[in-house]
């Protein structure tokens, strides 16, 4: 009976083509209930010189068809399967272990997340918005009514069949706050925003944006301008010199442009040409009719609102010359933040 048993399994283990078959011929004949271990426990119901005489016989057996599913296992492998051999491993406990691959913030991340720091410390909130927005939070709450010429100035992305479009702005986060909060407030809403533009080194359909607010009883451009100038020393550094010109907003009014002077190398393709004083954001007193919209008494309450792009202070800061670097996924770019 062992000797037709024992052919039975070297059959079947010459005929194995993985080490999983063999893994299973393990189990069959030598695991806790295989074959052949049935047989060396039922010796024990035998005579003591037929006990003695199967026992050694069997046993040989054994060891033969270990040997054999190893052999067979090196074949496959190269190596011994640790899973067949014996349970003698060496481990050396003083090599070095693998370390991880450690993530890392994106240029935009650590850029939004030092302006919201910033903005923190001197009151505002953060808040957060809804990227599919409604017409009326994204324009008529806005003092851009509709078939107004304005809203040309935002190409916008229009969900097909339904009442909805991709937020052209974060600005609609300060209707939406208005509404439900009364003066006096600050609040600050980075996010992304989608246009339809052509895409160069300046501009893609894609970017982020930082919204912010200031509304109270006495709030005025003097408010502002130290709000954003101290903004930008603690964030391009205390040499930075700061202008504003006249500009026109929908949603402002009086409404300027921010311009900033720095010292050192300014130059990339997206400034070119831009070495003395750069643009960087859009502002202005928030608008009668804004105020109007959301419920707040005009006469009562002023504030001033500003808007300045996340992608372009980072160029700025990190002195990246094309925004498409930032979405394409480019890990050689990545890995130097």
């Amino acid at each position: 009976m062992l000797f037709q048993l024992k052919q039975k399994i070297l059959k079947e283990i010459s005929q194995a083509k993985d080490l999983n078959s063999l893994e299973e011929i393990y189990k069959k004949y030598l695991g806790r209930q295989g074959e052949l271990t049935k047989v060396l426990r039922s010796l024990k119901e035998l005579s003591e010189k037929e006990r003695k005489e199967k026992g050694k016989l069997a046993n040989q057996i054994k060891e033969e068809i270990a040997e054999k599913i190893k052999a067979r296992g090196t074949k496959f492998s190269g190596k011994t399967n640790p899973a067949l051999a014996d349970k003698k491993e060496w481990i050396d406990v003083t090599a070095p272990g693998i370390l991880p691959v450690q993530g890392h913030f994106h240029p935009i991340s650590l850029v939004q997340r030092q302006i919201e720091e910033i903005f923190q410390s001197m009151g505002f909130s953060v808040l957060d918005g809804p990227e599919i927005e409604t017409e009326y939070y994204n324009f008529d709450a806005l003092n851009i009514p509709k078939n107004h010429p304005a809203r040309d100035l935002w190409d916008t992305f229009w969900l097909k069949d339904i009442d909805l479009l991709l937020r052209t702005h974060t600005s609609p986060m300060q209707a939406r706050y208005m509404e439900k909060h009364q003066p006096p407030l600050r609040i600050i809403v980075p996010g992304r925003c989608f246009r339809h533009e052509a895409t160069d080194v300046s501009h893609d359909v894609q970017f982020y944006q930082i919204e912010g607010l200031m509304v109270g009883q006495d709030v005025s451009m003097v408010h502002f301008k130290g709000v954003i100038e101290g903004f930008l020393k603690r964030f391009f550094g205390p040499e930075v010199r700061m202008r504003l010109r006249p500009g026109h907003f929908p949603f402002t009014e009086p409404s300027f442009e921010v311009d900033i002077k720095r010292k050192g190398p300014v130059s990339t393709k997206a400034s070119a040409g831009k070495q003395d004083w750069l643009e960087i954001m859009g502002a202005g007193m928030v608008h009668p009719n804004v105020f109007k919209a959301v419920g707040y008494l005009p006469g009562k309450w002023q504030g001033f609102a500003f808007g300045v792009g996340l992608d372009r202070l980072a160029m700025l800061k990190y002195q990246i010359d094309d925004i498409r670097l930032f979405y394409n996924g480019d890990l050689r770019f990545l890995k130097q933040f």
